[in-house]
């Protein structure tokens, strides 16, 4: 009986184990990065942090002891960063999604994450930050709002994003109501 207890215990902590992370490439600013995300979310915390070794710099070319990776969460959702060179540069192809309850966690995130940004790479509730990371801030409720392509909410709810940077709760949701 209790070797099932135990084993019952065991399930439970592998199944809340993530095993899909996100490994952000950086040139040289993984470390840097970490600390500033960590800074913005209030569940932020690096977590461990791994540093070159000397052999293999004919193919890494980092100095021995400079940073690797840093791996870090963010209100629970775990990410490495990699120092990995000037090769790969982030796009708009992936991006991290902020979904908020209200327009002062909207406006806190846009704030903070837009800090040193692009400010010309910001539509529709996407904005670039200061290392080139796309970033989707949005309202819990907007996949809710833009769910049905046929509902006249939707088309108002849709035209109203596509007009605003920074996403606002309020206006959506009066376009979605028909009142905006």
């Amino acid at each position: 009986m209790a070797a099932k207890r135990k084993s019952a215990k065991a399930k439970k902590a592998t199944a809340n184990v993530q095993v899909i992370s996100p490994c952000l490439w950086f040139d040289s600013q993984a470390e840097e990065a970490a600390k500033f995300y960590v800074s913005i979310f209030k569940k932020g915390k690096i977590t461990s942090m791994t540093r070159y070794p000397g052999v293999g710099q004919e193919i890494h070319g980092r100095a021995p002891g400079s940073v690797m990776t840093v791996d870090f969460v963010l209100n629970g959702v775990r990410f490495t960063a990699l120092n990995g060179g000037p090769v790969f540069r982030f796009n708009e192809a992936i991006s991290l999604q902020v979904l908020c309850k209200t327009q002062k966690e909207i406006d806190y995130y846009w704030d903070r994450l837009g800090e040193g940004g692009d400010p010309n790479a910001r539509q529709c509730g996407w904005l670039k930050d200061k290392f080139g990371l796309s970033w989707q801030v949005a309202p819990t409720g907007m996949a809710k709002m833009l769910k049905n392509p046929k509902s006249k909410g939707t088309e108002r709810a849709f035209a109203a994003m596509m007009e605003m940077k920074k996403l606002d709760i309020a206006a959506l949701e009066a376009a979605f109501n028909g009142k905006g």
